[in-house]
């Protein structure tokens, strides 16, 4: 079995508290991997380590088959990451940002242009290049971010709540979005939500984090016969695993005000 991702008692510490317990999975070449869990279970940090944006206490981390003690600057180059806070540039075009991430990624002009061309038709933004991202959609900007994240042919995209404060109709074109990178490309996706029905859409297996250990994993059917329960949903399954009841993240209201002011500063 080739693997993409490979986490091996994976542990981080902050002093005396334990964000994450030694956690064990994988996640195969082109399988869509949901990491689910209440706040404060460790997913986030759980993603800082495989992106090597921070180190792990102990454990191992294996990304495209290279160790990332030993790899971590060739590691990122087989990653595309979208994080939860607004990563796009206001004051700049759809076309613009993404021609500084390639520029900064070292891309030849040739490449460049090949790039954003198909970025920009693939996630639909095609007629959108000209516009400044501050009259883009929430919907838009997210898929924007999808296009940098991508931009470098990475193996793995890593995206954490990439559609928390995001109406129904932009959350259904993000996971149209993702799907067709997919199937087109290969990509393996591993993903960190909120969102039951979103998990149960897009992922092919689902691994369900509390307290910093993994609760249970398996595909979404696999995990709703583990409950008991023949008519059990996601959510059921969510709450019988971690024992808290499901968390948005935040009401819409809430999330989307805070894009907008993190968006206002960027």
């Amino acid at each position: 079995m080739n693997f993409s991702i490979e986490i091996k008692n994976l542990k981080k510490k902050f002093r005396d508290f334990e964000a994450v317990g030694g956690i064990t999975f994988n996640v195969e070449k082109g399988e869509v991997f949901g990491l689910l869990g209440p706040n404060g279970a460790g997913k986030t940090t759980t993603i800082r380590m495989i992106t090597t944006l921070m180190p792990p206490t102990s454990g191992e981390i294996f990304v495209a088959g290279y160790d990332a003690k030993k790899y971590g600057a060739t590691i990122r180059k087989y990653i595309g990451y979208v994080p939860q806070a607004l990563s796009a540039d206001s004051t700049l075009t759809g076309y613009e940002n993404l021609l500084f991430v390639a520029k900064l990624l070292r891309l030849s002009k040739k490449e460049r242009e090949e790039r954003i061309d198909y970025i920009l038709n693939i996630l639909n933004l095609k007629d959108a290049e000209n516009r400044l991202i501050k009259e883009y959609s929430g919907g838009m900007i997210r898929r924007l971010e999808i296009g940098q994240a991508i931009i470098h042919r990475p193996e793995v995209l890593i995206l954490d709540e990439p559609t928390v404060g995001l109406d129904p109709v932009a959350r259904l074109n993000v996971w149209k979005v993702l799907e067709t990178l997919r199937k087109e490309t290969g990509l393996t996706i591993l993903i960190t939500t909120h969102y039951m029905e979103e998990a149960e859409a897009i992922c092919g297996r689902i691994a369900i984090m509390n307290s910093g250990k993994i609760a249970a994993m398996g595909t979404p059917e696999e995990l709703k016969l583990k409950t008991g329960n023949p008519d059990a949903t996601l959510e059921d399954v969510f709450t019988f695993f971690t024992k808290n009841q499901l968390e948005s993240g935040g009401s819409y209201r809430e999330t989307s005000q805070l894009r907008k002011r993190i968006q206002r500063f960027s």
